[in-house]
């Protein structure tokens, strides 16, 4: 039995060159997609699969219109030849109930492994090229050093307390103490520095 399978885009809503073209080519019966847009759920592709069997054909009247992705495909038609269903694609002339045919899936195939990888590069890529740059650079601190010079001031006057540092520069205790530290480490460098002998 030949079976079609018809998928309305975006662009062509009427599906009717769809149907005419799979019929011409001797399909005995069409499932029809009538939405389309983001949903992965498509009840009559499913359908579809589930009914043909052993020895029967499924057409479609381009590759585009069974899968949105070369790695979809890939498995969609391999799955139909492990189970002795052929499948045809008008549009491309692409057959694997012959030996050309199931050649040209199995080059499908290595593309679409190797299209695995090459995402799997870039991600890993980005992963690094982004851990790279947390190691340089970082979360700028909360406060200037300007604001911590100020802030260490303030609280050389015992009746301020550090709550009261913090809200004033709409900060939190915990980042108030974190940069007066840095400052007093930078502090501290510099008199080491200034202090080192010169050779």
């Amino acid at each position: 039995m030949i079976v079609g399978y018809a998928r309305v885009s975006t662009q062509d809503q009427n599906p009717e060159l769809q149907v005419d073209a799979l019929e011409k080519a001797g399909a005995e019966q069409v499932f029809q997609e009538k939405f389309t847009g983001t949903l992965r759920e498509r009840p009559e592709l499913s359908q579809c699969l589930r009914m043909v069997r052993e020895g029967d054909v499924l057409i479609v009247w381009k590759l585009d219109r069974l899968a949105r992705s070369l790695k979809d495909l890939v498995e969609i038609v391999q799955d139909l030849q492990d189970r002795g269903v052929g499948f045809k694609s008008l549009t491309e002339s692409i057959d694997t109930t012959s030996s050309g045919g199931r050649l040209v899936f199995h080059i499908f195939g290595a593309l679409a492994e190797f299209e695995r990888d090459l995402i799997r590069e870039r991600t890993m890529a980005g992963l690094q090229a982004a851990r790279a740059r947390g190691r340089k650079g970082g979360r700028k601190p909360a406060l200037s050093t300007m604001d911590t010079q100020k802030a260490a001031a303030m609280l050389l006057d015992p009746k301020i307390t550090k709550t009261e540092v913090a809200q004033h520069f709409g900060v939190s205790r915990t980042t108030l103490n974190a940069s007066l530290a840095r400052l007093k480490k930078t502090s501290l460098n510099s008199n080491i520095n200034d202090h080192t002998p010169q050779g």
